[in-house]
């Protein structure tokens, strides 16, 4: 038996969209990881006996609606992000800003937990409704939730599993593709060119005798909904502190952001729930701090 949180049609207004340097879209799976882990540390806050030693984790995000504030206007090629402004200064002058990549989303959150069982249920149900109100969600505010619920499943039940599933429709959950960017027919190429090589499409125009072009055809290297997804970081300095950062007592290092591939796979698709779960991994070697969705 595992218990798992269920936090169904969350909706989020200006969640961040620029997942990582090289992709703008839905939130980064660090965002969403994140979110999970300080609603933890959030729950040990409240020092109550019954809700002390509760972990959250693994997740696993089913996105039901996407609103990316972008705008493309007639006969543009390319789109503009939609951008707040700033209020006029002293000189009614526009101060300048950073473009902010912004998203609108609607999303449901499916969270094992260790350590529940049928005597804090309720009370981890009532918590959750309490603090999530009060909290910022992959940088976005939380403007309503369907539900929450506490559920402990028999994972060698198929009905039961199903039900879960279920409840994550309709929506697609992202998984990870890594297999892709590790494929023997790409040895030689870098990082960037074996993920270009899956997201490419390829047109071929099919044409008739007089050589008038009848249709198109549209070719992809994979199939399904094969996508760019940012999943950790990787270290560029040792371990230490520098001047002004925000935890003193922890160490710092600089990192960059990891862009793989992953697939978006509509939840019926489904058989098991820990094939869409992601989970925090650390790899000292590589200095690699991953969000993983395979063992």
């Amino acid at each position: 038996m595992k218990a798992y949180l269920l936090i169904s049609h969350l909706r989020i207004h200006n969640a961040n969209a620029m997942s990582s340097t090289l992709t703008i879209g839905v939130p980064a799976m660090t965002a969403w990881l994140g979110a999970v882990h300080a609603l933890e540390r959030k729950l040990g806050e409240r020092r109550e006996p019954a809700l002390e030693g509760i972990r959250l984790v693994k997740t696993a995000v089913s996105y039901h609606k996407t609103n990316l504030q972008i705008y493309k206007g007639p006969g543009d090629y390319v789109n503009s992000l939609v951008g707040t402004a700033n209020p006029l200064n002293e000189k009614e002058e526009r101060p300048s800003f950073i473009e902010d990549a912004r998203i609108h989303l609607s999303v449901s959150l499916l969270i094992e937990a260790e350590r529940v069982d049928g005597n804090n249920m309720e009370l981890l149900e009532q918590a959750v409704k309490e603090i999530l109100p009060r909290m910022k969600m992959a940088g976005g505010d939380v403007l309503d939730v369907e539900k929450i619920k506490v559920m402990r499943i028999d994972e060698d039940n198929p009905i039961s599993v199903r039900k879960v599933i279920s409840i994550l429709m309709p929506g697609y959950i992202p998984i990870e593709r890594r297999d892709l960017m590790e494929a023997k027919e790409l040895e030689g190429k870098d990082s960037l060119d074996r993920l270009l090589h899956y997201l490419k499409v390829h047109q071929t125009a099919e044409k008739d005798e007089s050589g008038k072009v009848t249709d198109w055809k549209y070719e992809k290297a994979a199939a399904g909904w094969i996508a760019p997804l940012a999943v950790g970081f990787k270290g560029l300095s040792p371990l230490g502190k520098v001047k002004n950062q925000r935890d003193p007592d922890t160490p710092h290092r600089f990192a960059e952001s990891i862009v793989t591939l992953g697939e978006f796979k509509m939840a019926h698709r489904f058989r098991d729930i820990d094939e869409m779960m992601w989970h925090y991994a650390y790899e000292e070697t590589n200095q690699l701090y991953l969000c993983k969705n395979k063992e």
